[in-house]
């Protein structure tokens, strides 16, 4: 067990993964600049830098991936997303179906998003449920060193198209990192702390956010479990209603806006498969419905902060707590 950041343990998964399997190759917005650790290993074939035009990019990876390459894609910021949406949407997403599986695209879309950096609205923008929306993707969206090294090696290692997005404040943030080959499979919800009165139900830096509300609570007497979903598609309806029904109190808290999205979608499952259990309506902790500020205090105002978790989780448990305005 090593302790490294989050970045270090991307570059880790990367490097071995290349390592591993010659059909993987990585290119993209200033890859090889960044990356040249990575080039010195395993020279400019296989890492390389692109001009900015993330739809060429990602045709680009589209089209290697169905003819028997790995490409791991990296377009800078997710709002970046919105120029290359066809060709991940409308070709990789969806030619595996059209073409009766003869092809298959295995690559990796990687993008930075959230708040924390102030690089303002075009730059941060959490657009993961626009992709767990489009059939033939898969969304990951780790919170911690180990589970980005692990979840990205079974993001390339997968034969659909994954959309990888990192949470940019989290990308200097320690973690241990177990020894040796470390894969994680897609899909796979972690309990992050156990607990019996109410769940937590978060992704990205906001199980920070949770685990650091669930202290606050806590001390007020109220245990609460929290869950890191890791994956948003395949999601893990198991370990959701699992928690639903030991709880029966739902809280669920991301940083993207709240109008459609993986609040949304959690609530209704619960609503619809655990209902019988809850003793509470589940209840959304959201960003709001509107661009990013890029003022650091105005961005902490945009995210989630604990404060407001706790404040929910006691109303659901029948507490009131103030909320610092």
């Amino acid at each position: 067990m090593a302790e490294i950041t989050v970045n270090e343990a991307i570059s880790q998964a990367l490097a071995e993964e290349i390592r591993r399997d010659p059909s993987v190759v990585m290119f993209g917005e200033g890859v090889a600049t960044k990356r040249q650790d990575l080039v010195k290993e395993f020279g400019n074939e296989r890492v390389r830098n692109t001009p900015l035009a993330e739809g060429i990019i990602a045709g680009t990876a589209a089209g290697a991936a169905a003819t028997g390459l790995r490409p791991v894609v990296d377009l800078l910021f997710a709002p970046f997303m919105c120029f290359a949406m066809d060709e991940i949407v409308n070709s990789a997403g969806k030619l595996r179906y059209i073409s009766g599986g003869q092809f298959e695209f295995p690559m990796v879309a990687i993008g930075m998003t959230g708040g924390g950096w102030t690089v303002g609205a075009q730059h941060n923008h959490n657009v993961e449920a626009w992709f767990v929306h489009s059939p033939g993707l898969k969304v990951v969206m780790p919170s911690n060193a180990a589970d980005f090294k692990g979840l990205l090696k079974s993001a390339i290692r997968d034969n659909n198209p994954v959309l990888f997005f990192v949470d940019m404040p989290l990308g200097y943030m320690p973690g241990e990192v177990p020894d040796g080959e470390h894969v994680i499979p897609l899909g796979k919800a972690a309990v992050k702390r156990a607990g019996r009165d109410v769940t937590l139900i978060s992704y990205a830096k906001t199980v920070n956010t949770c685990l650091d509300a669930a202290a606050k609570l806590e001390e007020m007497g109220i245990d609460a479990e929290v869950i890191d979903l890791r994956s948003l598609k395949p999601l893990d309806e198991e370990a959701i209603l699992a928690s639903a029904r030991k709880t029966g109190r739902v809280v669920v808290v991301h940083e993207a806006s709240r109008m459609c999205g993986m609040g949304a979608e959690v609530a209704a499952i619960v609503s619809e498969k655990a209902f019988d259990a809850l003793t509470a309506p589940v209840v959304r902790i959201t960003g709001p419905d509107a661009p990013a500020p890029s003022s650091y205090m105005l961005e902490q105002a945009f995210i989630p902060q604990p404060d407001a978790i706790v404040a929910a989780a006691a109303r659901l448990v029948g507490q009131e707590v103030a909320v610092a305005e």
